[in-house]
């Protein structure tokens, strides 16, 4: 690649550019430029500064037609003036001119109707690295004649100062210019930013073309049946996808087109706090040369203490997918037959496993629940729930009764059974109850996708009306119906009302707005 390219975006005197450099070259850069350490596996490690995650309040999108007709505007979703933008776009590329750069050109969704070509700009060898990971790699023959379609500018030690006076958050900056196809960010080094930021642009682009987008882990059977598993970061997405005895599709994010399902990305980002080889041995094997950790605690000889969260209890890893043994080389499979909701309830209310009917199953993907627990984030001492519509509305530009309506007509089209499983706390909420473990989150849904669950007689709770399962295999009978499992019955009854309360009233913003879209009857009734 010659400089030119590049400094048509404004970026000017560039110095060196390292191209899409091979995995051996870029650990050589991150290590050369003291940007990280090795791992006694050979993973490379690496913090990313005083940003551990993502930086939602910091997240704009340019107020221009047409783009502004179609995005849901709100706190999600927040304008930036293109004058704003156009100031934050020259303090970016002046950030970068005058450097040496990395630039990746990657791939992102797998379809052929649906990929996009990506260019990744950044002074930072770990950032290549990350993304490089993150998305799909071309092959030699695909890089000549490579056009990007849009491109992340990755100014990561750039800051706006003059935030205030512009009315921003603060002096981070995410800006998603539609029009001209182009991602600029300023003032955070999270790798995190890039691979969601494309996430929330693909978003954007495949409702407009009537396939669906989705915020979940994907895999498929030796038979072909293919299974998504929807959850917010936390519930399980990436453990419980990756099965010994089934292909991995992606573990983040995907499409559903005419032909099938589809992954955006060809790798993974597991979360690796309490990581266990016992529990996840697929996920542990995984780390190692090439693969990218996260803010993790290690030692004067490279060993990783996976139970440290001193820095961040956000501690991750990026590995390209071939590190999982047994993955989809294509990474597509056709079309789903089992939908699995995960929810993290730490008040210990949810059924392990419950059947949804098409109505319950629209309204648990708007409500997109979990909990929060303690030590997550600061200032959290006890649950507090959490609804994310669509489990990932931090990245969906258009309204969300947008996607619910593309999951009906999906579910209804090709006949999917959908279930929710709790991957919580069971006999008490969080502090009194346990849990669930592993291995009976993992029973439940084998029970599903091997349809063994359809043998069980089905009995309804109270209050959520929620369809469980009797028995099932060798899961202990009273966890099935959460209210068995709970000593204090009284405290149990307190706890699911209040909780129903919460779905209640989260839903009130979808009955107002679309009455296509009133599924409360179908939630929790008091």
């Amino acid at each position: 690649m010659n400089t030119t390219e590049i400094e048509k975006l404004g970026i000017q005197n560039v110095g060196e550019l390292f191209y899409n450099l091979s995995y051996d070259e870029l650990i050589k850069h991150e290590l050369d430029n003291g940007e990280c350490a090795l791992a006694d596996n050979g993973a490379t490690m690496v913090d990313t500064g005083i940003f551990t995650g993502r930086s939602p309040k910091d997240k704009y999108f340019v107020d221009q037609e047409p783009s502004n007709k179609f995005i849901g505007w709100g706190a999600v979703n927040q304008k930036i003036t293109h004058e704003n933008y156009e100031e934050l776009y020259k303090i970016a590329t002046s950030e970068l001119s005058g450097k040496d750069l990395y630039v990746m050109d990657l791939f992102t969704g797998s379809s052929p109707t649906s990929k996009r070509n990506v260019r990744f700009i950044s002074e930072i060898a770990w950032q290549a690295h990350f993304v490089k990971n993150m998305f799909i790699r071309p092959k030699a023959d695909e890089l000549e004649g490579f056009s990007p379609d849009f491109t992340v500018i990755n100014a990561c030690k750039a800051t706006n100062d003059r935030y205030e006076e512009m009315g921003l958050n603060s002096e981070v900056f995410v800006i998603f210019n539609v029009e001209e196809n182009i991602a600029v960010i300023g003032g955070t080094w999270y790798g995190g930013e890039m691979k969601k930021g494309i996430f929330s642009m693909m978003n954007y682009w495949l409702p407009l073309e009537g396939k669906m987008s989705m915020h979940c882990s994907a895999n498929v059977g030796k038979d072909g049946d293919t299974a998504l598993f929807f959850g917010l970061s936390g519930t399980g997405k990436t453990t419980l996808s990756t099965d010994p005895h089934r292909a991995l599709i992606g573990d983040d994010e995907h499409g559903w087109d005419d032909d099938g399902v589809f992954n955006f990305e060809g790798g993974c980002y597991a979360k690796v706090i309490n990581l266990d080889h016992k529990s996840e041995p697929e996920i542990h094997a995984a780390i190692r040369r090439n693969a990218l950790l996260e803010n993790v605690v290690y030692d004067d000889d490279g060993v990783v203490d996976y139970k440290d969260g001193s820095k961040t209890e956000n501690t991750r890893v990026s590995y390209p997918i071939e590190h999982i043994e047994n993955h989809q080389a294509r990474l597509m499979a056709g079309h789903p037959e089992k939908i699995i909701f995960l929810t993290a309830d730490a008040f210990g209310i949810l059924p392990p496993v419950s059947k949804l009917s098409k109505e319950q199953a629209m309204y648990y993907f708007l409500s997109g629940y979990t909990a929060k627990v303690a030590g997550t984030e600061r200032g959290i001492t006890e649950p507090v729930a959490t609804f994310s519509a669509c489990f990932g509305e931090a990245f969906l530009p258009l309204h969300p009764t947008v996607y619910a309506k593309l999951l009906g007509e999906k579910i209804d089209k090709h006949n999917v059974e959908v279930y929710l499983v709790n991957t919580g706390w069971t006999g008490g909420a969080y502090g009194v109850g346990k849990r669930m473990s592993i291995k009976d989150t993992r029973a439940c849904i084998n029970a599903i996708l091997d349809g063994s669950i359809n043998n069980s007689a089905f009995d309804t709770t109270k209050t959520f009306r929620l369809q469980v399962p009797k028995t099932l295999g060798d899961i202990n009978p009273e966890l099935l119906n959460p209210r068995n499992a709970w000593a204090d019955k009284a405290e149990f009854d307190a706890k699911r009302d209040e909780l129903a309360g919460m779905f209640i009233k989260n839903f009130k913003k979808y009955e107002s707005e679309n009455s296509e879209f009133n599924f409360s009857e179908a939630g929790p009734k008091l």
